[in-house]
């Protein structure tokens, strides 16, 4: 399936894996840029000596094109930024901010500049400011939310611009990549079916909770802090969400109380204290395969469908 993204980013199939925070280490974007996707390495508030030596093992696993996702409000934007210009990655994405200011630089270097958007304002800014290519990602998505759905953003997106459009939000198989293809996306972005990947690096509770999720088990929290996450409905993202609703929580203490909770979830399992980042589409996933077949199932059915 030949589309601007694939020959955008020099790829084989339109997909890109999510640049999950504590998730999207070197041996699942290897393995997705294996299978002819884009594997993305999670940039977040790493240590800079990690991440350039996540880099460098993910060009010994893969010759193929990847990328790392950097959030821009991490305290080191600007070093991930220059390291991706020195380490010569391929495709950079960019998340809770505004990567103006670097585009020039990446795009002298050659990097593919990708900003993950939840509105037509801003995916508009993006074009201006020199991206080749833009994410809108619905609230479905695991993680960090916008408000609009996927159904609702990616074709006014689509209809705002002239460059490519990637949709991502509640895409785990190929009848959510067909259905964004019909929105006028020329590829997907997906992050939490890639979490019940055998190359994924996460806590086997974590895979667990997504492989037995049910479609009603995510709830988002910390609307009132203003950083509205998605996550599988466990007892602390329950406790979570009381405390933001009855006020028994202040936003001052809900960030105290999930302050690297992300990490005791992926790197512990921790049930009791850990928050797990995951997509409304949950429900659907029910196994564990290696990052070859996901693709290559999501392929041949999206394939079919649009045949059709």
């Amino acid at each position: 399936m030949k589309t601007r993204i694939t020959e955008l980013l020099g790829c084989q199939y339109p997909i890109i894996q999510g640049g999950m925070a504590w998730v999207a280490e070197h041996t699942l974007a290897a393995a997705v840029s294996n299978a002819g996707g884009i594997g993305l390495i999670a940039g977040g508030s790493a240590p800079i000596d990690y991440l350039r030596e996540q880099i460098r093992l993910c060009k010994e696993k893969t010759d193929k094109p990847f990328g790392v996702n950097i959030m821009l409000m991490s305290p080191n934007a600007e070093d991930l930024a220059q390291l991706c210009i020195d380490e010569k990655v391929a495709v950079v994405t960019t998340g809770a901010g505004n990567p103006g200011k670097f585009i020039p630089a990446w795009k002298e270097a050659g990097i593919k500049v990708i900003p993950v958007i939840p509105s037509v304002a801003l995916a508009k800014r993006m074009e201006r400011a020199g991206a080749d290519a833009v994410v809108a990602e619905g609230t479905e998505s695991g993680g960090h939310i916008g408000e609009n759905t996927t159904m609702c953003l990616v074709p006014q997106v689509v209809d705002a611009l002239e460059i490519p459009v990637i949709a991502a939000g509640g895409i785990a198989d190929g009848r959510g990549v067909a259905a964004s293809f019909m929105l006028g996306a020329e590829g997907v972005q997906i992050g939490t079916r890639f979490l019940a990947s055998e190359e994924c690096q996460i806590h086997p509770t974590f895979k667990e909770l997504v492989v037995k999720a049910k479609d009603t088990d995510s709830v988002v929290t910390g609307r009132y802090t203003g950083h509205p996450c998605r996550n599988i409905k466990t007892k602390f993202a329950k406790m979570l969400a009381n405390g933001e609703k009855d006020g028994s929580l202040t936003p001052e203490q809900f960030e105290e109380v999930t302050l690297g909770s992300l990490r005791k979830a992926v790197q512990d399992g921790n049930l009791e204290e850990g928050s797990f980042l995951c997509g409304a589409i949950a429900g659907m996933i029910n196994d564990i395969k290696p990052c070859e077949a996901i693709v290559k199932e999501i392929m041949e059915q999206a394939e079919r469908l649009i045949k059709n």
